[in-house]
């Protein structure tokens, strides 16, 4: 329920920006992309704290997480390897 919590508190931030804004334009679709996307990292993070022994292993096996992440939501969001995922 945290993680669930968490997500729908992060996504508020785009929600609320359109709202000032138009700069921001989001979908229903992004919404649900970013939050399946948000969910499943959040879950692989727990996953990785709770299952994970050394905290060697979990440092490093939460900074390839984290990259992962923002190299999914980039290619999402822009673009940057030109990918089917950005729409091209």
């Amino acid at each position: 329920m945290r993680i669930l919590a968490i997500v729908l508190s992060i996504l508020l931030i785009p929600f609320v920006a359109m709202q000032f804004t138009t700069e921001v334009n989001w979908s229903i679709f992004d919404f649900l992309v970013a939050g399946i996307l948000l969910f499943v990292a959040g879950i692989a993070f727990y996953l990785i704290i709770k299952k994970l022994k050394t905290i060697h292993l979990k440092v490093i096996a939460s900074i390839f997480l984290f990259l992962a992440f923002c190299l999914v939501w980039a290619e999402l969001a822009v673009g940057i390897f030109g990918t089917p995922l950005a729409g091209n």
